[in-house]
């Protein structure tokens, strides 16, 4: 087993994805909503879905972090995944997040990706981390905004015009 930890913030738990997410993590990948800004912007059947979960979870092997699955503290249900990845091709460490539809506009993008931030500065000791955000997606935008992120630059990535948003470790030099 992979020594994922788990992470706390006065509403969500981040903890380690695992099959008993699934029904809802595939759900969430098969919405138009969810996927949309993700990808090639199509959504995934369950098959794609399963692929998607088993990288996220070997990304923990590979680089020591990862995505997590978020629950809602009080009740337990999963309400998406977010995290940290860096998989080759990336041009960087990002923290990146996706949430159910029905758990969209609660801050709990914010809070998890803060969350996750914290995470990469405090635990790996990263500089810095980004967030990789397609040019029409405004929601992602404001919630990098909320993090402290500040668009760097636009770049073309997996073949859409992608903002780059920075957020630097407060804890060491720029």
């Amino acid at each position: 087993m992979l020594d994922i930890p788990v992470i706390e913030t006065e509403r969500l738990r981040l903890s380690a994805l695992s099959e008993r997410h699934f029904e809802q993590y595939s759900a969430m990948l098969a919405d138009p909503t969810s996927t949309r800004f993700v990808g090639d912007g199509q959504p995934l059947d369950r098959m794609n879905a399963w692929r998607s979960m088993a990288m996220l979870i070997g990304h923990w092997a590979l680089r020591g972090y990862g995505m997590w699955a978020v629950e809602l503290k009080d009740s337990g249900e999963f309400i998406g995944r977010i995290g940290l990845m860096n998989p080759e091709g990336w041009p960087d460490l990002e923290v990146g997040w996706m949430l159910r539809p029905d758990f969209r506009h609660k801050g709990y993008a914010t809070e998890g990706a803060q969350a996750s931030l914290d995470f990469a500065f405090q635990r790996l000791g990263a500089e810095r981390a980004i967030s990789l955000i397609r040019a029409e997606n405004s929601e992602s935008e404001r919630v990098a905004r909320r993090l402290g992120g500040r668009q760097s630059t636009t770049i073309d990535f997996l073949g859409s015009a992608t903002l780059v948003y920075i957020y630097h470790n407060p804890d060491r030099s720029n």
